[in-house]
């Protein structure tokens, strides 16, 4: 996991509020990287919508170092300007979110693919007690909007991963059209800084087993040219929700590498015949490996999880009941029982040797278990002092 820092709160604009802040029910974030040929076409759409169905809200447009004018024509349309000058998706909604007065927020894209007239019916569904809406773009995409790897491949194949890793219940996954209630932000502490933001709002939100609902929307052909990266951004995202839970990517993993060595080692060490042959030396050497790789693998996870937990706010309800349970002392015994265990089984083999006068000695299998338990044994015992030490985290404060 990288460590990923909150962005400063950048400075807004000397702009005059449409509203007074405690009158402002809605805030209307938008994002925007050069998009001159569009947003005072949105921000128009966005004041106009709630205007008309007498929602007392906002346009907030944070301006993502655009080079072409767009934070002055989004001013001129009437919105209210705050600029990031750190690029990313992310980046910009973390300034957007910041300068926020609304009770709802709700978000959307700057080049013309989302219509801000659903604005009331994200509205709806958070007075009915909702706390993250989304968008469903999937059955309702205009033709030419979406392309066709994204549509009929890419998004698919995303959001069901994050709904099988996460359950998140939500069939779009990658839509930027979404409505939530602004006090839950505390509760998300959202961090990424790029695409991946879109993400990690739905992944929180899961975990936090807030009220998420969905419902269709369409989407439109984008003014102006794509600043989207199918690979590129694709990967970011598959990676983001890989890492997220280390459970998936390390601790189960490990735990099957883990398990599968033991019993490859303890079938060839109990000359037990399988598939009506007796397995030796190089089916134990493979064992070997596959047990030290795995424990390996699943440290690296409890690792990754400690660090989720004390640095950057995750919740995963097993590890919370581990750790409530095992302190580093325990681990301390774990490993050191392993590796005396290793120590005394290669006192054996010398003893051996020493009752052979020495000689020829052909002990290559408890070798290789002793040799095994040795390097579990360590992995184990300096894997706890280093979770102790990512969790010294909860007494500093």
């Amino acid at each position: 996991m990288s460590t990923l820092e909150h962005e400063q709160i950048p400075q807004e604009q000397d702009l005059e509020p449409r509203f007074a802040t405690g009158e402002v029910k809605v805030s209307v974030v938008i994002p925007c990287l050069n998009e001159a040929e569009n947003i005072e076409y949105v921000v128009h759409q966005a004041l106009d919508t709630m205007r008309e169905h007498g929602i007392p809200g906002e346009v907030i447009v944070a301006d993502n170092a655009s080079d072409d004018g767009s934070a002055e024509l989004a001013a001129k349309a009437g919105a209210r300007v705050v600029h990031q000058p750190n690029r990313g998706y992310g980046n910009a909604y973390h300034a957007g979110f910041a300068a926020a007065r609304g009770e709802y927020i709700v978000m959307g894209d700057a080049d013309r693919t989302y219509d801000f007239r659903e604005i009331p019916r994200f509205v709806e569904q958070l007075d009915d007690g909702a706390q993250l809406v989304m968008g469903d773009r999937m059955e309702n995409i205009h033709p030419g909007a979406m392309p066709k790897l994204h549509q009929y491949f890419g998004n698919p194949l995303m959001s069901r991963i994050l709904n099988v890793l996460f359950r998140t219940g939500v069939r779009d996954g990658w839509c930027g059209m979404r409505g939530f209630r602004r006090d839950i932000l505390p509760t998300l502490d959202l961090r990424s800084p790029g695409m991946e933001f879109a993400l990690e709002m739905i992944i929180r939100s899961s975990k936090e087993k807030l009220d998420i609902r969905e419902f269709p929307i369409e989407l439109h052909h984008r003014g102006g040219e794509s600043k989207l990266s199918s690979f590129k951004d694709g990967w970011r995202g598959l990676r983001f929700m890989l890492v997220h839970p280390p459970t998936y990517l390390f601790v189960i993993p490990g735990l099957l590498m883990a398990a599968l060595g033991a019993l490859i080692m303890l079938t060839v060490i109990g000359q037990i015949d399988i598939l009506g042959r007796a397995w030796d030396q190089h089916t134990l050497v493979a064992g070997s490996l596959l047990a030290i790789v795995g424990t390996q693998v699943l440290a690296l996870g409890l690792c990754a999880h400690a660090y989720g937990t004390y640095y950057m706010g995750e919740k995963d309800p097993w590890f919370d009941n581990m750790r409530s349970r095992f302190r580093l002392e325990h681990g301390l015994m774990l490993g050191g029982g392993i590796l005396v265990a290793g120590l005394a089984l290669a006192g054996v083999i010398v003893g051996i040797w020493a009752n052979r006068g020495f000689g020829q000695l052909s002990e290559e299998k408890l070798a290789i278990l002793a040799a095994t338990l040795v390097i579990i044994g360590i992995q184990v015992f300096f894997s706890s002092f280093l979770l102790s030490i990512l969790g010294l985290r909860r007494t500093d404060a």
